[in-house]
């Protein structure tokens, strides 16, 4: 279980999340909508362990240990998975020679095997083309020239070969056309079962029509001001957010 309680979080003396509290349960999809500014992505950056961040009260535990004293590579071992609105290119770094290097740390971290050359091959060749990922995609440096939509497919691609326990979304349509966002929620439900707990943060229903979420909380003022099901993003897309800033 992903619990986040009473969160405090500042960056630069500015305060941006307010008290926010959350629970994501194992096979669990959350949603979370809200206006621009309202922290949601400053959420999952605290979340995966971003250092600029400065929580000055509240904690965040996975199953139950706090996470906050836990580098950034500790979570992801611990099996947490950030999926970047803006994934960077890093030129120099082989896409290939990433993804093997990222499957074999986790592997050690949770006391397994290296993959063999063979097994590395085969699982990431099979989920490229599930994904529609060219093969030429994964003889080039990670992420650079590819479109919007190939970096989403290649953080989707990374997110599978991982197998976190839980995944965060942070903005995964943004950019997409309507091919590429299909594609890439079809990766996305693939990965959906009961031992995996998402956490899908979005402006637009678009996305939740594709990755239908079992709760949708809306955040307002860093903080989360109503929970519902999924029909709350359709009355999100009606309405707007204005009335939940105010209450805020």
């Amino acid at each position: 279980m992903l619990e986040i309680k009473n969160l405090h979080v500042e960056i630069d003396d500015k305060k941006i999340l307010n008290g926010l509290t959350l629970t994501i349960h194992p096979g669990e999809v959350a949603a979370i909508m809200g206006p621009n500014g309202s922290g949601k992505s400053t959420l999952s950056y605290v979340i995966a362990g971003k250092e600029d961040y400065t929580v000055t009260e509240g904690d965040i535990l996975l199953n139950g240990e706090s996470i906050l004293e836990m580098e950034a590579h500790e979570r992801a071992a611990a099996g947490l998975f950030l999926a970047f609105q803006y994934p960077l290119e890093i030129p120099g770094v082989a896409t290939m020679t990433f993804l093997k290097a990222a499957m074999n740390a986790q592997a050690k971290a949770r006391g397994e095997a290296e993959l063999s050359p063979g097994d590395f091959m085969r699982k990431v060749r099979g989920a490229a083309e599930k994904l529609g990922i060219n093969p030429d995609m994964l003889k080039r440096p990670l992420n650079v020239g590819f479109s919007g939509g190939e970096k989403k497919r290649m953080e989707i691609l990374q997110m599978t070969l991982l197998d976190p326990a839980y995944c965060i979304l942070d903005e995964t349509d943004s950019g997409l056309d309507i091919d590429a966002l299909r594609i890439v929620a079809e990766g996305v439900n693939a990965l959906r079962g009961a031992g995996r707990g998402m956490l899908v943060i979005t402006h637009y229903q678009r996305l939740l029509d594709h990755i239908v979420p079992d709760k949708v909380h809306v955040m307002a003022k860093g903080r989360i001001v109503k929970s519902g099901g999924p029909e709350l993003a359709h009355e999100l897309e009606k309405d707007g957010y204005a009335n939940y800033t105010e209450a805020a």
